[in-house]
């Protein structure tokens, strides 16, 4: 944190379509210094990952995009970036409750119920990322959901008590901070070896689904392009996902 420019930007909004929507809009006019924020209390149209929406009430949860220009990451190798997101969501949320898991790619779960998500949006030059705004989700003070939604929890529901949002947000820009270091400092394979160990249903056989139907495997690895890789309990053959390619059976 003590590396950042004094000049990155903290923007705050009560109301904005989406948080990514409105620093990439802010991007393209002007140049912001690594760090730069937006932060609302309320996302009109909040997306999450391949077009999913995302519910929050005003001013209950967190609602907020961050900026970096990382360096010399192929865009084949993108997933990275997710990768620290999600460990850095994960270890600011140990702070308050356990089991606390990522499942893949960067939902976070408690749990067998999401609490919060990811949106990552990337611009590349050639192939290399020149610039990253991640936008994140978590759920902190709200009490209720929507009936349609099949598994959310907030932090206040697991633990009983109003949360300090500001707080966790504080947390969570230290903590992000430390494993971008690492990342520049070419720490990779820690960075990726931590978010493996963290993954939700990372020990044992469980029923995934993919266009040929339901089958039992366990996680083998994920691969620096993101893709899954899961081995088949019956056969033991190595299958390799994209995203929405398989999904995870309760």
């Amino acid at each position: 944190m003590e590396q950042l420019s004094k000049d990155r930007r903290i923007i705050r909004r009560e109301e904005v379509e989406s948080t990514n929507l409105y620093l990439k809009q802010l991007v393209r006019k002007e140049h912001l210094e690594e760090g730069s924020m937006v932060i609302a209390d309320f996302q009109t149209v909040g997306r999450g990952q391949m077009g999913n929406s995302w519910f929050s009430s005003k001013g209950k949860n967190l609602l907020f995009s961050l900026l970096i220009y990382p360096e010399d990451i192929p865009a084949n190798e993108q997933f990275i970036i997710s990768r620290i997101a999600s460990l850095a969501v994960k270890n600011t949320l140990d702070q308050f409750t356990d089991d606390i898991r990522i499942k893949w790619p960067n939902d976070i779960y408690w749990k067998e119920q999401k609490i919060a998500g990811i949106l990552i949006e990337n611009d590349i030059d050639g192939r290399y990322i020149t610039n990253s705004v991640i936008g994140i989700g978590i759920n902190i003070n709200e009490q209720s959901f929507p009936p349609d939604l099949s598994n959310p929890v907030s932090l206040r529901q697991i633990t009983g008590s109003i949360q300090d949002r500001d707080y966790i947000l504080d947390v969570f820009q230290q903590e992000f901070f430390l494993l971008y270091r690492d990342l520049q400092k070419g720490e990779v394979k820690a960075i990726e070896d931590e978010y493996i160990l963290d993954l939700y249903r990372i020990n044992g056989y469980y029923w995934y689904e993919d266009k040929n139907g339901r089958f039992m495997a366990e996680i083998e690895d994920v691969l620096p392009s993101g893709h899954l890789v899961l081995k088949a309990m019956d056969t033991e053959e190595e299958r390799k996902y994209a995203f929405k390619e398989v999904s995870f059976v309760n």
